[in-house]
């Protein structure tokens, strides 16, 4: 079967007033949604300036609630500028990204490929 590649989390940039900022983004489908085995998941990240917590939450759950969401992968950074790709591997139904305690930079795009 064809990768799908998706952003999940566009551009986003902080106000630069250090206020502490969060987002989170919408839910998009894994490898456990279409069945697949392998359950690989491939996160490619890009932000500048970036000071914050990007997590990358899954769930198991067909229709999830905020409890059932858990953190897979997680990237503190103090005011750096890079281009990273993860994998991270289970059969998640549903994955997506989030910014926490974020003071200052810009998150540019996180990319999921399955």
């Amino acid at each position: 079967m064809a990768a799908t590649s998706e952003t999940i989390l566009t551009t986003n940039t902080h106000p630069g007033d250090s206020t502490i900022e969060s987002v989170t983004g919408e839910k998009y489908k894994g490898d456990g949604y279409y069945g697949r085995s392998d359950g690989l998941h491939t996160l490619q990240y890009s932000y500048t300036g970036f000071t914050g917590t990007l997590v990358i939450e899954a769930t198991l759950a067909i229709d999830p609630t905020g409890a059932d969401w858990f953190s897979v992968l997680s990237l503190v950074a103090e005011q750096e500028t890079d281009s990273q790709i993860k994998s991270v591997t289970g059969n998640y139904v549903w994955l997506r990204a989030k910014i926490m305690n974020w003071t200052d930079g810009t998150l540019d795009s996180v990319v999921l490929n399955h």
